[in-house]
């Protein structure tokens, strides 16, 4: 089969695709797209696909970033594993950079690299050999000492200091505020941004879509995105498909607005701080599985007193509200992206790392939707790698 290369992307990685024939077509170039969900991934696809001249509408159940985007901590990182994972990864930091300049620097985005430190010896070890792993793998990422990280973050209150790193490439992003700038430029090209419209079913004749069913009415589709976190298996399932999520919660406090005290993502030994463009600072005390009913104002206010251990400010800051989220999480914690094996109607877009990865997922998704091809950096994750 004969390969040609379709997009020279980002620091010189080459992302290749076969023909068209390799789906074998039967019916014209899809233009009628339908996206569930509206989502930072959603948003993107939307983007992308209307940007190209597309015919897009997309729906959402509740409001756009009304989900996983509105509750994420929105780290821009490529700190993954195993190594192709980090390779995509790597990647997607550098279309989020290329997406900014795209818009003029309208997105709510800020760069500046991540620090991360540890206070225990057998922690540290495992830091170091992080470091040491990406390093070799090419990633921007250093072993720092102590007057490096505080030149980095001067307001910050180290402890005890046995290894840390900068991650200088890295960034964060207020992910409701990108969904709807990108929602908006998505509608200035043309897309149907349809809200509260959830899809009720699918209207498939012989063996190709046709429709999507929603509450708000039936919308003519020649493919669908599923971008819809937690629901895609609940809408995968309506073309027949399977698509298994694992629980995942994860908690995060927010803070009114505050002068500029964070310039970074901070990975501290006790928790996770950011500070969003406009001043809100974000915090979490790890990325575990929450408890649901652990989400309550009383426990936001003691994880800000806990995290002024590290970030003095923290202990006046005001509380605005804490956040419960469900991670849409496959159950190996790899993103499911592309049309499933002998389908070209449907196309699943859910992972947990929906912010980082969102940008890429916006080009690639339109280039294997408008263009027939199929991405090689996205080989390994197809949803037929679940087959047994």
């Amino acid at each position: 089969m004969k390969r040609r290369t379709f997009l020279q992307l980002f620091g010189g990685v080459a992302v290749t695709g076969v023909p068209s024939f390799a789906f074998q077509r039967s019916s014209p170039e899809p233009r009628r797209i339908v996206i569930a969900g509206g989502g930072i991934l959603g948003a993107n696809v939307a983007y992308r696909l209307a940007k190209r001249g597309a015919s897009v509408t997309l729906l959402e159940r509740a409001r756009p970033a009304a989900g996983a985007t509105s509750n994420s901590f929105a780290w821009i990182n490529a700190q993954k594993q195993p190594q192709n994972y980090f390779a995509l990864s790597q990647i997607a930091i550098e279309a989020w950079r290329q997406l900014d300049r795209e818009l003029s620097g309208k997105l709510p985005i800020m760069w500046g690299g991540g620090v991360r430190w540890a206070s225990d010896p057998a922690l540290g070890a495992n830091l170091t050999q992080a470091v040491r792993r990406y390093e070799s793998w090419g990633y921007p990422i250093y072993l720092i000492d102590e007057a490096r990280l505080h030149a980095l973050e001067r307001t910050l209150v180290l402890g005890k200091v046995t290894n840390a790193l900068y991650a200088e490439s890295e960034g964060s992003l207020d992910p409701v505020g990108a969904t709807e700038i990108l929602l908006s430029q998505a509608a200035a090209e043309g897309a149907q941004i349809h809200y509260p419209a959830e899809v009720a079913g699918l209207d498939i004749q012989n063996g190709q879509l046709r429709a999507v069913r929603t509450t708000t009415g039936d919308v003519p589709a020649d493919v669908l995105v599923i971008a819809c976190g937690v629901d895609t298996p609940k809408v995968a399932a309506m073309a027949g498909l399977t698509v298994s999520l694992t629980d995942s919660a994860g908690i995060l406090t927010h803070t009114t607005p505050q002068p500029r005290v964070v310039e970074r993502v901070v990975m501290s030994p006790i928790g996770n701080i950011k500070q969003k463009p406009d001043g809100r600072i974000v915090t979490g005390l790890d990325f575990g599985t929450s408890k649901p009913e652990d989400a309550t104002r009383e426990n936001g206010v003691k994880a800000l007193q806990k995290l002024a251990a590290v970030l003095p400010q923290l202990g006046n800051a005001s509380l605005e509200k804490v956040t419960l989220g469900w991670r849409p999480m496959p159950k190996d914690g790899h993103p499911i992206i592309g049309f499933p094996e002998g389908r070209h109607d449907i196309y699943l877009a859910v992972m947990h790392s929906g912010v980082t990865l969102g940008a890429l997922v916006g080009r690639l998704a339109a280039a294997e939707i408008l263009d027939s091809i199929q991405v090689d950096v996205l080989s390994s994750f197809r949803v037929e790698r679940f087959k047994t």
